[in-house]
């Protein structure tokens, strides 16, 4: 079972990502992190609202220190990077 962080959950491309694995992955465990910019659309990942195995932490990549406690509070183990 992984633990993994996945930058850049609620855009295209990272949204289609977190739904592909979720649904292949249900054992994983998904952290999805984006910091909600123009690219970013939280709705796009709305349906899984609800799921104990995904987590959304609103955040910003080039915050080393948000990065960092993200990674050691879920024990992620597994990084996806969009």
């Amino acid at each position: 079972m992984r633990r993994m962080l996945v930058t850049g959950a609620a855009g295209f491309i990272g949204s289609n990502f977190v739904h592909f694995w979720a649904d292949n992955h249900a054992a994983d465990t998904i952290v999805g992190l984006d910091a909600l910019t123009y690219a970013g659309n939280l709705a796009s990942l709305e349906s899984l609202t609800g799921n104990e195995k995904f987590t959304f932490v609103k955040g910003d990549i080039r915050d080393g220190d948000a990065v960092r406690a993200v990674l050691k509070s879920e024990g992620v183990d597994t990084i996806v990077h969009f």
